[in-house]
């Protein structure tokens, strides 16, 4: 019997033949007829009823750990503040949602037990505690000190610009993201629609080890920075891998379409895949799986912010602040410390609003918040260094007495404070250089808007006025798409950012009303859980294909995938096909040229030795009728198989046709006039000078337009181009124009392969020779043509029916063919199989017809 790790690695093998031949006795049973593989897990209960779970999985939980000094022993609380704990409003109470994810304190091994089932317990979160060494190169050292920096557009082009590419981080990495994926296989219950959230680019290749050992499990993932442009991230030694990991989930999310679209065009451009817009969802078309791309930015609890400025603290403080800054225009920052969030820009940008607007000074002030910085490094101190120097500089030029024009608050806050601060500031500035969404802009719109408790603490007269509201938002960061009515600037233009400040100051108070109007109706719309509901419906959608194909996986390491495919669809077996080859007294063997039997990367396109040995000896056995159905040329197929005296060819995609060697070319029965391409080449060449790279090729019956060595997306933009202004020059002429793969081709309506097909069985029919066996063999778009016709016409129309029937696509990939063979050499190998057979079967044909020969007659 396979083990389960052999299972896992063998290379293209079907998981249903492998559950059905070698499945393991059911340990558990659970439900009525649903039987587990999987052992004990966390929703057993006594009284047998089953959840369904959501499990979210993250680097960190949204735990808070506090150790007392003097016992030693833990104690645990929910993080309030956690997006993921808070992501869980977005599920019904039927859903039991649990977490797997580290912990933000290191535990002792001795004590990683007790906390464990404590956790699970309590808080139904499924700790992961990482070795020091591993979270150290995992976390600070690959994620934060290399991923993030690259993520955030910076690349290490030196070593004191940040870390470069380090295999043994790497390793870290990946060690560390398989340790999480032993910890979700604890609670993973895949049968009882169980569906698992990955966050962020801490754990971009889980979903690839999670996908191994379940094919079938339901998986999303969201990445909460910004993904690169295409340039940026190749320049990643494992881009193709972490990509490769990626694409195993069933549904990917991103803040903005500027994200979707850099990961989009580095999918494309890397393994060419297709993607595709349907009734508003974007779907990478993947080893016959769509993958979903969900683009929503995330939200905020408005319940948890309500609470907050419910709170006597947050009252309390907002009094003492109002008091602190009577008076005075309010501007508020906000933000951890780190190289990216600009607070260097905005200070020195305040700092020029005071030179210039000498009215400002004693009458603004800037108040920051810095939260704590989440790695450690000289980075993070020479950025605070840089604020510290830049406060002081414009606090000692432009500050007085009862006057400090810069106000540092150095974190941590508490919600409540930041409540306050947030509800006492006319102005919120939000500036990173590169961020993903930051929630800042939102949680100060709903503080503004108050509650009671802050009203009351306004008084009565204020209490009634208008709310309002001023953002000045970076146009580099995730929330600036949904905050319309924002002044968005360039933080690098420290310009741009001082005139921003200056128009908040001086903006009119019913446009302030208006644009905070604006923007709370929006974000009280679409809060956390509103984000959490739409990506859970999503990946439910998403995920059901797994119900309704065949699967088969496919590469080692993290080039692991998993093909869906028809549940009919099969590898072709030499040994079968020889078998029904061997029954059968009328064949008809069509093959495809480039792709089936030359290697599309070969430079030469002659055929080797072996292919034209393999072809005559086919064509020698008298029950066999052999055709080469290629898209090329007539004169360059006579050439190249010349030597094939007894060999049909059907050139240019059927439009000519002969039998062998010495037979004339017949054409299609079709009346052509070829005078469309006086009209079709000028506008082809248009686009070949116009595209680097381009080329025409003329056929006698069609002319092409190739773009695979131009670059990927200008070449497929203007295929589509050309594709649009030919169909609508040659609208009135008899031609099809179609596009291909890296192709624009115009050609004669109803030629094709699949009716060069027709055609040859129709021509056997009509000789007595109707065929009992067909092989066709082909791997491109043309080819399925020829696929569609021999199920659909040839098959289901002849009387009597023909007893063998393979169509086969070169390459594993969804088809219109029953069955596939990896490559060209597979190909090759099938047709020496079967010549092998002609062979033999010659050889018995001569003996017995020596046996029943009279000797006299010799």
């Amino acid at each position: 019997m396979f083990s389960s790790s052999c299972m896992d690695l063998k290379n293209l093998v079907s998981v249903d033949d492998f559950w059905s031949l070698n499945q393991d006795p059911p340990k558990e049973m659970r439900v009525p007829k649903v039987i587990s593989r999987y052992g004990p897990s966390m929703d057993d209960e006594d009284d047998g009823v089953v959840i369904p779970k959501r499990i979210i999985v993250a680097n960190e939980l949204p735990i808070r750990a506090v150790c007392d000094g003097e016992t030693g022993r833990w104690s645990f609380e929910y993080d309030a503040d956690s997006l993921y704990l808070q992501l869980r409003d977005g599920f019904g109470d039927e859903v039991e949602v649990v977490y797997v994810g580290c912990l933000k304190a290191e535990i002792d091994v001795a004590d990683q037990d007790d906390v464990a089932q404590e956790l699970q317990d309590k808080f139904r979160c499924v700790p992961v505690f990482l070795p020091r060494e591993i979270r150290s190169g995992f976390y600070h050292g690959f994620c934060k000190h290399y991923l993030w920096p690259l993520f955030h557009y910076m690349l290490p082009i030196t070593s004191s610009q940040g870390t470069r590419f380090d295999r043994a981080l790497w390793r870290a990495y990946c060690s560390a993201n398989k340790m999480f994926a032993d910890k979700v296989m604890e609670v993973l219950s895949p049968e009882l629609e169980d569906y698992v959230w990955i966050h962020n680019y801490h754990l971009m290749l889980l979903p690839s080890f999670l996908r191994r050992r379940f094919h079938r499990i339901k998986l999303g993932f969201f990445l909460h920075s910004p993904f690169p442009s295409s340039e940026i991230y190749r320049t990643i030694p494992v881009h193709k891998e972490i990509l490769q990991a990626l694409l195993n989930c069933d549904v990917i999310g991103f803040h903005t379409f500027d994200y979707a679209r850099h990961f989009l065009s580095y999918c494309s451009r890397l393994l060419g895949l297709d993607y595709r817009s349907n009734r508003g969802y974007i779907g990478l078309e993947y080893c016959g799986r769509t993958v979903g791309v969900k683009i929503l930015p995330a939200g905020i609890h408005m319940g948890q912010l309500q609470w907050a400025l419910s709170q006597k603290e947050t009252a309390e403080k907002f009094k003492e602040l109002k008091k602190k800054f009577e008076g005075k225009f309010v501007i508020l920052g906000a933000d951890d410390m780190d190289m990216f969030k600009g607070i260097n820009f905005k200070l020195s940008a305040m700092g020029q609003l005071l030179e210039e607007q000498e009215k400002y000074r004693g009458k603004v002030v800037f108040v920051q918040i810095k939260n704590p910085a989440r790695s450690q490094g000289k980075d993070i101190r020479d950025v605070e260094s840089e604020i510290s120097a830049i406060a002081n500089e414009i606090n000692q030029k432009y500050g007085g007495p009862d006057y400090e024009p810069i106000v540092l608050v150095n974190g941590p806050v508490t919600t409540q404070e930041k409540a306050a601060y947030y509800a006492i500031a006319e102005c919120c500035v939000v500036t990173p250089v590169r961020d993903g969404m930051n929630l800042v802009p939102y949680k100060y719109t709903v503080c503004r808007e108050g509650s009671p408790a802050l009203d009351k603490a306004l008084g009565n007269e204020e209490a009634v006025q208008p709310k309002k509201s001023v953002i000045i938002v970076s146009e580099f960061i995730g929330c600036s798409p949904s905050l319309s009515g924002a002044i968005r600037v360039n933080p690098w233009s420290i310009d741009d950012v001082s005139t921003a400040m200056y128009s908040a100051i001086e903006m009119e108070e019913s446009e302030k009303q208006l644009r905070h109007e604006k923007h709370y109706k929006y974000i009280s719309s679409h809060d956390v859980a509103y984000w959490a509901k739409s990506f859970d419906q999503d990946l439910v959608r998403a995920s059901k294909w797994v119900d309704d194909v065949r699967l088969w996986t496919m590469g080692l390491g993290f080039g692991f995938k998993v093909a869906a495919l028809n549940s009919n669809y099969r590898r072709l077996l030499v040994d079968y096909v020889v078998s029904a080859y061997r029954r059968t007294n009328s064949r008809l063997i069509l093959l495809d040229y480039d792709g089936t039997m030359m290697p599309k990367t070969h430079v030469d396109k002659t055929p080797s030795s072996d292919v034209i040995s393999v072809l005559n000896s086919l064509c020698s056995d008298p029950r066999n009728i052999v055709f080469v159905v290629s898209g090329r040329g007539r004169d360059c197929l006579s050439k190249w198989f010349s030597p094939c005296e007894k060999m049909g060819i059907s050139a240019e995609h059927g439009y000519f046709t002969r039998w062998t060697k010495d037979a004339s070319w017949e054409t299609c029965s079709l009346i052509m006039d070829f005078d469309w391409k006086n009209i079709a080449l000028p506008v082809m060449e248009h686009y070949t000078e116009a595209t680097d790279g381009s080329f025409i090729e003329q056929k006698e019956s069609a002319v092409v337009w190739h773009y695979e060595h131009a670059d990927l997306h200008f070449g497929s933009w203007q295929a589509k181009e050309l594709l649009d202004h030919l169909e609508n020059v040659l609208a009135k002429e008899p031609v099809a124009v179609t596009r291909g793969q890296f192709i624009i081709e115009v050609k004669p309506q109803g030629v094709s392969k699949g009716k060069a097909v027709e055609n040859i069985v129709s021509t056997m029919r009509k000789q007595g020779k109707l065929p009992d066996f067909v092989l066709c063999i082909g791997d491109d778009r043309s080819d399925e043509v020829m696929f569609e016709t021999i199920a659909d016409k040839v098959v289901s129309q002849s009387l009597p029916a023909i007893r063998e029937v393979f169509a086969c696509t070169v390459g594993l990939k969804p088809s219109k063919a029953k069955y596939f063979l990896d490559d060209t050499d597979e190909v090759i190998k099938l047709l020496q199989g079967l010549a092998a057979e002609s062979s033999i079967q010659a050889n018995s044909d001569y003996l017995k017809e020596s046996v029943g020969r009279n000797p006299s007659d010799d």
